[in-house]
């Protein structure tokens, strides 16, 4: 007979004491026992608490180790940082999408990002009496959730906490007036159908005009018909293509008027109660086409004596909290938006700009209220202490990264000169200190180039840059980083809610998927239970300059798990950091406002700290920020797809230098470098053979030569066609497929296995 647990659940409304009570005899817990401690107690789940909590000591400690083990190598269980959990489970706060009713009327929803083994779990969604709104089948809500015992039932009940803004069935398009007078609805997503309009329907809409539109039922022939709702304007004027994702995306983008009226009756903050550091030359350095500056920056040797080549640095930050209070239309709106949002021809921002772009921009010879960190570190980049303080401050320059870089590598200009040997080199000094630090922490090391598109007048694309990456980029990333860390450091250790940036490692099952790839290459990934950024810039390393070096990165890339908000720290793998938050960018993002009002609470810096009602929500922000940097990134990228597309529609039959940058069984997604866009090659095009997908290998190859595509391959290609406003192309292959002597190796090895990761396609696509 096993211990037996008991005791409420992580989720128990009432909020009682949720330790387990364990009745001790001389047994060991069983799997199952294991497993639902787990699942309860998420925030009790480390490899000690759950000894503690079956009363385990020596031999059984160990036995539990190798219990623990097995269970993840099974699946059963992923690890977090020194937290447990069961594969595939679903957060406490959660984004479900509500998909129907069970024979008893219970709504049912499932996560709406889910990306464990199997099906998605189900949610059984409680409704409180008198609940109002009362949410539906269709909706998008935040829920509690919280593990079922019943085999027979759901594996979650959820209870919502907030009902995202219903969308309707309405879809966007562009309306078209076709020569023979007849409307036609031009599709913007790459899924959507061409849509007909007849002249009842029409609603006001002229040719270009981007609409909303609802469907009507499918007829039996010929095209879906459709009626205009609602134009929103027109695709003649300049930021057409962004207005397109602002929509699709339901990003707020007009702020109300009571937000507005706020922000106009705004009074500078006085210097009462900060310390005045007007007299200390710090100074801003951002991209040149930069509007708000949130970020100010200074640096001296440290003069302690023994701390010989130590540096004093002192990062600064806009004191948005001075002017933002919870609870105000200012804040709501500003948690609704979550961050700003940048497209290539605009910025939806988080606060209006009185408040963005004045108010709180730090900018040259005025003063400024900041909330200022100052840390010193060792000659060896490990930093010693640190303190923050409220400060007024003035900005001695406003400098572009391109400039303050010129002016170190010996070409001053009339602005960086009178501030080369007080300001600038002392920045660089600390900034090499600084990195022998991060050179020993090791963090995640891939060189991903970052492609800026610089746009004409009219909105239309000019061409597309790689901008160089600049010792002057790396200092402020670091200065930032360390920043950050900072603020973890002090509201950890002062006890205060926060909401830490976190980054899970790699799950076991991707490490597993690249260890299977690395092994095609004849390259190895070592096992271990604390997977570390050192071991992937091991493997990069490994393969810096050869053939495959490109291929190794993305693959690497895609096996990271994605970065996000939450009131519970797992720290930040990429970055090789315990504990981080986001603290230097309040203008933008809310995660950074939260944090300032945290250490103004815990350091008793004045008014405008984190509140308990606050404090109280830390979970569902987390969920909801993190649900609109999700969101912001879709749209942008989205953006870019648009515009490259219609930048290439003039270019039909050109050919282009590409690299395979997807590898799926329908086919192959391409990239054209210089511009940084994708297009799509259907398998059925390949021509000559029959082609096998190899999940593993990342390839297509032929069955009968053995040869075919890889990914990460530089191939030429042919542009066929091109959708814009759907940022879609299609593409022809030109290079012939290569030896991939690996693949067809890999395939025969992998026939016992499940099937669901080869097809067999052959010209024209038939499947064989």
């Amino acid at each position: 007979m096993a211990r037996r647990i008991s005791g409420r659940s992580h989720g128990d409304p009432r909020g009682a004491d949720t330790r387990a009570k364990v009745v001790k005899d001389d047994y060991r817990p069983s799997r199952d026992e294991i497993l639902r401690y787990i699942a309860e107690n998420p925030d009790r789940s480390g490899k000690r608490e759950i000894a503690k909590a079956f009363a385990l000591r020596g031999q059984d400690r160990i036995w539990l180790k190798d219990l623990l083990r097995d269970l993840q190598d099974e699946g059963l269980l992923t690890k977090k940082r020194k937290h447990l959990t069961r594969a595939g489970a679903v957060p406490h706060v959660a984004v479900l999408d509500i998909v129907g009713r069970d024979a008893d009327g219970v709504l049912l929803a499932n996560p709406s990002e889910y990306t464990g083994p199997g099906s998605p779990p189900v949610i059984a969604i409680r409704i409180s009496r008198g609940a109002s709104p009362v949410p539906g089948i269709g909706d998008r809500v935040l829920a509690k959730t919280f593990p079922t015992d019943d085999p027979s039932a759901p594996a979650y009940t959820g209870r919502v906490m907030k009902i995202f803004e219903k969308r309707s069935e309405a879809v966007l398009g562009i309306f078209r007036v076709l020569k023979d007078g007849t409307f036609r609805i031009e599709p913007v997503e790459r899924r959507q159908p061409e849509l007909i309009v007849d002249k009842e329907f029409q609603n006001g809409a002229k040719n270009g005009d981007l609409v909303e539109v609802e469907p009507a039922r499918a007829s039996r022939y010929g095209l879906p018909r459709a009626k205009v709702l609602a134009v929103l304007g027109s695709l003649t004027s300049e930021k057409a293509v962004s207005m397109i994702a602002i929509h699709a995306h339901d990003i707020p983008h007009v702020f109300p008027a009571d937000v507005i009226a706020e922000a106009d009756a705004m009074k500078p903050a006085a210097l009462a109660g900060r310390e005045d550091w007007r007299d200390l030359p710090l100074i801003t350095i951002d991209p040149a086409d930069a509007k708000d500056h949130d970020d100010a920056v200074f640096a001296t040797p440290d003069a302690d004596e023994k701390n010989p080549g130590g540096v004093t640095v002192t990062v600064a930050i806009a004191d948005v909290a001075a002017y933002i209070r919870y609870g105000t239309p200012l804040d709501r709106e500003a948690l609704k938006r979550g961050n700003s949002v940048y497209f290539p021809d605009r910025v939806v921002p988080m606060l209006p700009e009185r408040i963005s772009n004045d108010l709180c921009s730090l900018r040259e010879g005025e003063d400024r209220p900041a909330i200022a960190v100052r840390m010193t570190f060792s000659a060896e980049g490990r930093k010693l202490r640190h303190s923050f303080h409220r400060v007024m401050m003035k900005s001695a320059a406003k400098l572009a990264y391109p400039q303050a870089q010129a002016a170190i590598d010996g070409v001053p200009d009339d602005k960086t000169g009178p501030i080369l040997d007080t300001v600038l080199k002392p920045l660089w000094d600390a900034y090499a200190v600084l990195k022998r630090g991060r050179d020993s922490r090791q963090p995640l090391e891939l060189e991903l180039p970052e492609r800026k598109i610089l746009l004409k007048p009219d909105g239309t694309v000019d061409r597309v840059v790689v901008p160089e990456r600049l010792d002057a980029h790396k200092l402020i990333e670091e200065f930032m980083i360390q920043a950050n860390v900072a603020a973890a450091e002090t509201l950890e250790g002062r006890k205060e809610p926060l909401v830490y940036r976190i980054h899970d490692a790699p799950s076991l099952a991707k490490q597993e998927s690249l260890r299977e790839f690395l092994h095609t290459l004849s390259l190895s990934l070592a096992r271990g239970a604390q997977m570390r950024p050192s071991q992937f810039n091991g493997i990069l390393e490994r393969v810096r300059g050869a053939d495959n070096e490109a291929l190794v990165n993305e693959v690497v890339l895609r096996t990271q798990s994605q970065a996000e908000y939450s009131p519970k720290n797992i720290g930040h793998f990429g970055l090789n950091l315990k504990r981080y938050a986001h603290f230097t960018s309040p203008i933008r993002r809310y995660a950074d406002l939260i944090v300032h009002r945290g250490l103004i609470a815990a350091l008793g810096l004045g008014p405008g700290g984190l509140t308990q009602a606050e404090a109280d929500r830390l979970e569902e922000v987390a969920a909801l920020i993190s649900a609109t940097e999700r969101r912001a990134m879709a749209a942008e990228r989205d953006t870019v797809d648009r515009l490259i597309a219609g930048y290439l529609a003039e270019r039909i039959n050109d050919t282009f230098d590409a690299r395979i940058s997807g590898v799926t069984k329908a086919g192959l997604f391409v990239q054209l470098p210089q511009y940084g866009a994708d297009g799509f090659i259907p398998v059925s095009s390949l021509d000559g053979d029959y082609y096998i997908y190899d999940e593993t290998a990342r390839t297509l190859f032929g069955e009968r030569t053995g040869k075919g595509y890889q990914l990460a391959d530089r191939v030429e290609v042919r542009l066929l066609e091109v959708a814009p406003m759907a940022g879609a192309m299609r593409f022809e292959m030109l290079s012939d497929p290569k030896p991939l002597p690996g693949s067809r190796r890999s395939f025969h090895k992998a026939k016992g296995r499940s099937r669901a990761s080869q097809s067999r396609v052959g010209p024209r696509g038939r499947r064989r």
